[in-house]
């Protein structure tokens, strides 16, 4: 029972650090999945541990500075509303355009699926911008407490 528990800990680990680092180019949390990873691996490896607080904080920072002003803000809740109209698309499920040029197999791929990860998304990106919103917009002490955080991090990271 141990090795299946120690085993199913590395795969959702691994599973959400590499799907956390494919977030980071694509849309998605990526640090906020990549932080979950490692945290699950944290349970088995020092080495994970050591790692967690320098991922949260560049996480919080990311959070700190998509609220910092309000282009940054409008801009992200646009992303965030966005997710929902493709969800609503997904939904729709519409013929294949003509306009087209691929595979009709390859138009809006995933179905109804997709379209509820897609939701998922917005969902979890409107909940943590209000929560950074909250957090963080005009409050410049929580932001240099942060940064002092950071770099105190970076430090103990460099020290092992």
């Amino acid at each position: 029972m141990k090795a299946a528990k120690r085993v199913g800990l590395e795969v959702v680990g691994w599973s959400l650090v590499v799907v956390g680092i494919a977030a980071l180019v694509l849309p998605g949390p990526g640090l906020l999945l990549l932080f979950a990873g490692f945290f699950v691996l944290s349970q088995q490896y020092e080495w994970a541990e050591r790692r967690l607080d320098p991922i949260k904080y560049r996480a919080l920072k990311g959070a700190a500075e998509s609220v910092e002003t309000y282009p940054r803000l409008v801009v992200s809740v646009l992303g965030a509303l966005g997710l929902f109209a493709f969800a609503a698309l997904w939904f729709a499920d519409p013929d294949v355009p003509g306009w087209w040029p691929l595979s009709d197999g390859l138009w809006l791929p995933g179905g109804s699926a997709t379209g509820l990860t897609l939701a998922f998304s917005g969902v979890l990106a409107l909940a943590l911008l209000a929560y950074s919103f909250r957090r963080f917009h005009g409050k410049p002490d929580a932001v240099a407490e942060l940064e002092q955080e950071i770099e105190a991090a970076d430090a103990d990271l460099h020290a092992d």
